[in-house]
């Protein structure tokens, strides 16, 4: 047992990328960046799946609000802008497409990650244009909820570090050149 833990440990040590990893971010950074308490959008028009992913994310330390409808959550992000939104795709009103696209335009620095029901190539390519940072198909399991929210705050962190060093427009072109060819 005592061995089998050793083996472990020294492959998740090899596997370590110190890039995602939030508390070195947050060293990196300073605090400017990972030591706030974020805060995590969940949009999606289905009550029960609003919930769910509250409750996955509630004993983490970030603020979680929820909106029903694309509009409403340009309203939420207009009071206070989100650094991670987990969005449906089919809602009535402004759909998860229009919506992503409008908070990209006026918060860049904001990761949305794309949960649909009805996933397609057509959508996941569309949402990746707009600058979606994951694309999940429902049903997403907690763990899963968890771990594409992490990362998403990890990677808006490091993001950031990218921008302050390239200049942001210079940094967004050349992340996503690889998708639109």
């Amino acid at each position: 047992m005592h061995g089998k833990g050793r083996a472990d440990m020294c492959l998740s040590w090899k596997a370590w990328n110190p890039q995602r990893d939030p508390r070195y971010l947050a060293h990196k950074t300073k605090g400017k960046i990972m030591d706030e308490m974020k805060k995590v959008l969940v949009v999606d028009d289905e009550e029960i799946v609003r919930l769910s992913h509250m409750r996955t994310l509630a004993g983490q330390s970030c603020r979680v609000e929820a909106a029903e409808a694309g509009d409403q959550a340009l309203e939420n992000m207009q009071r206070a802008p989100a650094d991670v939104v987990l969005m449906d795709l089919r809602m009535p009103g402004m759909d998860g497409l229009a919506a992503l696209k409008a908070i990209k335009e006026r918060w860049p620095e904001t990761e949305v990650v794309i949960i649909t029901g009805y996933p397609s190539v057509y959508t996941a390519r569309e949402a990746v244009k707009l600058g979606a940072y994951d694309y999940l198909a429902k049903p997403v399991a907690p763990d899963e909820v968890l771990a594409v929210t992490n990362e998403a705050m990890a990677h808006r962190g490091w993001v950031a570090l990218q921008s302050e060093k390239e200049g942001p427009a210079k940094y967004s072109q050349k992340r996503c050149a690889k998708y639109l060819n």
